[in-house]
C-alpha cells in the first residue's frame, strides 16, 4: 500500500500565526504601585491659607498692610494706645527700630539706646503677643495703659515679657512713655545668662543692669 505522508503540524503552526495577527487578545492590566502613608500624605489636597505669610505679627488676625504696616510706615497714626503697642511689637518682629524710637514720647527718649535696641531685635525671635487688659487709650482719651505678654526667644532662652505699657497723646498722636514690668519669666534655659551690660531682654533699650537686672 502506497501513499503520501502529510505533515499537519506545519499547517497548524501557520494557522496559529494567522490567528495571532488577526485576533488581539486582551492585555492584562498592570496593578498600580501600592501607596504608602507618606505618599498619601504628600498627595493630600492640603493648602495653607493664601494670606498666611501676610498676616500681621501682632496676631490681630488682620493682614499686615491693613493693621500695623501703615502705622510703621508713617502712612497712618495709631488711633488708640493698643494699636500703637501692637505696632511696636510688630516693629520688633520686622526689625523696624527707627519706628520704635519715633513712637517713644520725645520727653522719654533720653535713656533710649538705638544701638542696643537694634542688637536686641536682631538676636531675638518673637513667638506671640497676648493682650491682657487695656485702660483708657481710646480715640477720645489722653492717657492709656496696655497690659500684655510677649513671648520671645533670645540666646537659646525663651522669655515671657509681662508689661503694663503707659501711653500718652501728644499733639494728636499716641506715644509710648514708660512701663511697669515684672522681671521676664524664663521658660527654658539653653544658653548663657544675660550680662549686666547687655541690652535688657525686656526690650526697653536700656542696659540690663539699669532695667530689669
Amino acid at each position: 500500500m502506497s501513499g503520501h505522508y502529510t505533515d499537519y503540524r506545519g499547517v497548524w503552526l501557520v494557522l496559529v500565526a494567522i490567528i495571532k495577527r488577526t485576533v488581539s487578545l486582551p492585555r492584562v492590566q498592570e496593578r498600580p504601585p501600592r501607596q504608602t502613608f507618606t505618599s498619601m500624605l504628600c498627595s493630600a489636597p492640603f493648602r495653607l491659607p493664601e494670606n498666611v505669610m501676610s498676616l500681621c505679627p501682632c496676631l490681630s488676625g488682620k493682614e499686615y498692610n491693613a493693621c500695623c504696616g501703615p502705622l510703621i510706615s508713617g502712612a497712618l497714626a495709631a488711633p488708640t494706645a493698643e494699636a500703637l503697642m501692637r505696632s511696636r511689637y510688630s516693629a520688633f518682629v520686622k526689625r523696624e527700630t527707627g519706628y520704635l524710637e519715633e513712637s517713644v514720647h520725645p520727653e522719654h527718649r533720653a535713656d533710649y539706646d538705638p544701638v542696643a535696641v537694634q542688637q536686641w531685635a536682631d538676636n531675638s525671635e518673637w513667638v506671640k503677643l497676648e493682650i491682657l487688659n487695656t485702660s483708657g487709650g481710646g480715640p477720645d482719651d489722653q492717657e492709656g495703659t496696655v497690659e500684655f505678654l510677649a513671648t520671645y526667644r533670645q540666646k537659646g532662652v525663651t522669655h515671657v515679657h509681662h508689661e503694663v505699657g503707659q501711653f500718652l497723646r501728644h499733639d494728636g498722636r499716641w506715644y509710648y512713655t514708660d512701663m511697669k514690668i515684672t522681671k521676664p519669666v524664663t521658660v527654658r534655659n539653653e544658653g548663657p545668662k544675660t550680662g549686666r551690660n547687655d541690652p535688657c531682654p525686656c526690650g526697653s533699650g536700656k542696659k540690663y543692669k539699669k532695667c530689669c537686672g
